[in-house]
């Protein structure tokens, strides 16, 4: 029973981190119908600025874990953030209307984003600063650290934030226009690229917050961090329903615990297989995802 509570922990935890990743997709997907396959790569963009910034924290001599993190999170969301927006104006917008030259260009994105980390930074693991320890709340025979504590209070609340903002926002409203007509949101007044951009903003933003923390929860980070993670997360989004954001929430939070449970019961080396399998026999019987009823109406 033990082993099954810590996996559950510990698979709360990753799925955190998909959850988040798995919002932009959906948000893209929902509002151009656009799989942007270099999110994944904005995600290790993100980590690497955390990093960064943590160096800069040490020149700096502002040392305080709760300080320097907070800081970190929030000027790499916002810089993480740009730069989706700045993809979306270089890659994206001028091929709105061309879906394979898009799904292309985003391709090429990708492996922009990873082979400009691999010249800035370094092709091997770089080392994130140990902040917190692995003491936690006593839960019986479960250990949590602080840090999965933080990771998992933090994500829901990011993502409650972000619920909030598309269903109780003109801004979100207009997003969810763009979602059901786009020509019919432009005739009504929208400013259809602004929102698109904000959506990229978003996307971008929270992905940089799932980079900084993977740093911190597996103290190491390598260039090509978002190509798996983003694989797995974008999976996550169809196994909800993509295009809804409930549904991208509950498949990045399932999609964590299913390997989890792989990785506790089996192997660590075994826990991609049989959470895939998995995944496939769900999509195989119910292929619009677990909400898939609520894609019609998308965000």
């Amino acid at each position: 029973m033990d082993l099954a509570l810590q996996q559950l922990v510990n698979g709360l935890t990753v799925g955190a981190f998909y959850a988040l990743i798995a919002l932009g997709y959906t948000m893209v997907y929902g509002i151009i119908r656009l799989i942007n396959f270099a999110h994944g790569d904005i995600y290790a963009v993100g980590a690497f600025l955390g990093l960064s910034l943590y160096g800069l924290f040490a020149v700096l001599h502002v040392t305080n874990p709760v300080l320097t993190t907070v800081l970190g999170l929030v000027v790499s969301m916002g810089c993480t953030g740009l730069i989706g927006v700045l993809l979306y104006r270089v890659a994206y917008r001028p091929l709105l209307h061309a879906r394979l030259s898009i799904l292309i260009s985003a391709i090429g994105a990708s492996l922009t984003l990873e082979y400009g980390l691999f010249l800035i930074y370094s092709p091997s693991f770089l080392v994130y600063p140990h902040l917190f320890g692995r003491a936690g709340p006593p839960l019986g025979g479960v250990e949590v650290s602080w840090l999965q504590v933080l990771i998992f209070v933090s994500s829901v609340a990011l993502m409650g934030a972000l619920y909030l903002l598309v269903h109780r926002t003109k801004i979100g409203m207009a997003m969810r226009a763009l979602a059901i007509n786009q020509d019919a949101a432009r005739l009504m007044g929208i400013d259809v690229n602004r929102i698109i951009a904000m959506t990229f903003f978003l996307g971008s933003s929270l992905a940089a917050f799932a980079g900084v923390l993977t740093g911190l929860y597996y103290s190491q980070i390598s260039f090509l961090m978002g190509f798996l993670i983003g694989l797995k997360a974008f999976t996550a989004a169809v196994l909800g329903g993509i295009g809804n954001i409930p549904g991208a929430v509950v498949g990045g939070f399932l999609l964590g615990v299913l390997e989890g449970l792989a990785a506790g019961y089996f192997s660590s080396r075994w826990k991609d297989v049989v959470a895939f399998a998995i995944l496939i026999i769900i999509l195989v019987v119910r292929p619009r995802g677990l909400l898939g009823e609520r894609v019609v109406e998308r965000m």
